[in-house]
């Protein structure tokens, strides 16, 4: 019996020992930023799988959403409502690109990279031609940030 308890015991200090090593990232949503107008700061951001971040709603009328084509293969998608803090934790490592619905238009977009090495990079840039066709300013905004992964 000391055997199994030992095991289990050491099963539940491995599974604590990982919830503590996931840490927790702040990105704000503003009208006005170091990088311009309509921007998230930071708007590139490197994590670990298992780390959460919340972007939080700093200046009105905004929110964050993942781009379609943009993330991982198997990633789960997100959209936050307008106005609202929403926190996502990234369970698959790659690349994610995200938005502002209502001001995507204005390049109102962020970059976060998961995990060691960004597998997804190239489609991610492949598809981020085809979305900036739809900006009306900013229009190296994304392949500037794209340009920051590593």
């Amino acid at each position: 019996m000391t055997k199994l308890s030992n095991t289990l015991s050491a099963i539940s200090i491995s599974l604590i020992a990982g919830f503590a090593h996931a840490a927790d990232y702040e990105v704000q949503m503003l009208n006005s930023g170091s990088e311009g107008f309509m921007v998230f700061e930071p708007a590139v951001l490197s994590v670990e799988i298992g780390d959460t971040v919340t972007f939080v709603a700093t200046d009105m009328a905004h929110n964050s959403a993942s781009i379609a084509g943009m993330i991982p293969a198997g990633a789960a998608a997100w959209s936050g409502d307008l106005s609202k803090d929403i926190a996502v934790t990234f369970e698959k490592p790659g690349v994610y690109a995200y938005e502002c619905t209502p001001h995507a238009m204005m390049a109102m977009v962020g970059v976060i990279n998961v995990g060691q090495g960004a597998a997804n990079l190239a489609a991610v840039k492949g598809a981020a031609a085809g979305k900036k066709e739809s900006f009306v300013t900013n229009k190296d905004r994304l392949d500037n940030y794209l340009a920051q992964v590593q």
